[in-house]
């Protein structure tokens, strides 16, 4: 399935900053389009109008379905999805919650990123976790083959980024989640980067947590995210921290942890942002996100062709298979430079930094890296513009 010409036009019709930038930074925080702007602008309008839990209780429905349209997205179960305030945050509130002792051993690989990373040396800190770093294969994802080899008696989780904040790089998470089921771990799989570019199928992959972002290829809001965890796992695990939204006092002395993932929910949210992501995550669904992957692979492809073909230009993604996020160095100027120029001229990248992916950018001796990261509503003229404006 391929998205033709006209629907991109519309799409961009949509999305009105296009007329007026190239937006290549998608992986920051891409742009919402005009029916996630107007579904939030009018939840806000509605607070100012009538009182927020007012407007709350008319916007049930909504809030009710957003369960559903994620569960619908990542072939699950509505009780197996939470709204929490962003992706590191959901990721934090299931792994805080793991029963982990001295001693008990985390599997990661050198894609993993800052936030969960810090984490497990905190515990490693705190309780005394292990921390085993899996070694890559000759493409630069994780070794699959070499898994195995990590597994100690004391093993309990392998945690996995799905595509780095650093690269093009996709990991086999189908294949991790078959080891995962074979060694019996737990699986977490950081989607950050995946969900909305990607057709992320939970079924298929087999995790037991999944955490994502609104603002990033889902194209809602800022200061939304969203946290699959299995009901085969849930009842094992005790949130770090609890509320009125997250259990139910009972009595003085007792309360009663909500069932499913909602466990893991704040009462206070971000109403209007859930409203948004909700929105987004239709908008993406009518589009289909087997074209959307589609559409921003051939791009993401084409952008690295065009980039190789610039004089002082190195590609530096790693990978067999790749995605919408294209990282490169040029010889003739930093990369916080070139975003700088760039922006100036109209276009916005971003920089990623060895403060966010010391596993991975210590190894292979980078500080920093531009990333140009497309969409779907992209084109390949502006593909060409910004190579031209690189190359300037």
């Amino acid at each position: 399935m391929t998205l033709l010409t006209e629907q991109i036009e519309n799409l961009r019709a949509d999305t009105p900053a296009c007329a007026n930038l190239i937006h290549f930074n998608n992986a920051g925080a891409s742009l919402m389009p005009d029916a996630v702007h107007d579904a939030v602008t009018r939840h806000l309008e509605l607070e100012r109008d009538i009182g927020g839990y007012e407007a709350a209780a008319s916007a049930t429905g909504v809030l009710d379905g957003f369960y559903a349209s994620f569960a619908d997205l990542l072939c699950v179960q509505p009780s197996e999805i939470a709204f929490v305030e962003n992706a590191t945050r959901a990721w934090d509130m299931a792994f805080y919650a793991l029963p982990l002792a001295a001693g008990d051993r985390v599997i990661t690989h050198a894609a993993e990123y800052a936030s969960n990373y810090l984490a497990f040396l905190h515990l490693s800190k705190r309780l005394g976790i292990q921390i085993d770093v899996a070694p890559s294969d000759e493409y630069g994802q994780i070794d699959v083959s070499a898994l195995p080899a990590l597994v100690k008696p004391t093993t309990k989780v392998i945690n996995l980024v799905h595509v780095p904040t650093q690269g093009g790089l996709v990991n086999p998470a189908e294949a991790v989640g078959q080891f995962a089921r074979d060694y019996g771990l737990l699986f977490f799989l950081d989607a950050c980067q995946s969900v909305g570019q990607l057709d992320v199928n939970v079924a298929k992959i087999g995790c037991h947590v999944l955490s994502g972002t609104g603002r990033k290829f889902l194209r809602g809001p800022r200061g939304t995210g969203f946290l699959y965890v299995s009901n085969e796992i849930v009842e094992q695990l005790d949130p770090p921290f609890i509320d009125m939204r997250a259990a139910t006092w009972r009595q003085v002395n007792s309360y009663e942890i909500a069932p499913g993932a909602r466990r893991f929910e704040n009462w206070e949210s971000y109403v209007a942002g859930r409203v948004g992501l909700a929105t987004a995550v239709d908008y993406a669904q009518k589009i289909g996100l087997p074209a959307i992957e589609g559409r921003v692979t051939a791009l993401a492809s084409y952008l690295r062709n065009q980039l190789s073909e610039v004089d002082g230009i190195t590609i530096r993604d790693l990978g067999k298979k790749k995605c919408g996020i294209v990282t490169f160095e040029s010889a003739r100027e930093t990369a916080v430079a070139l975003a700088g120029r760039l922006r100036r001229n109209g276009v916005n990248i971003s920089v990623t930094n060895r403060q966010s992916a010391q596993l991975d950018f210590s190894g292979r001796g980078i500080n920093e890296l531009a990333r140009a990261s497309v969409h779907y509503f992209n084109t390949e003229s502006e593909v060409d513009r910004f190579c031209s404006l690189v190359a300037d």
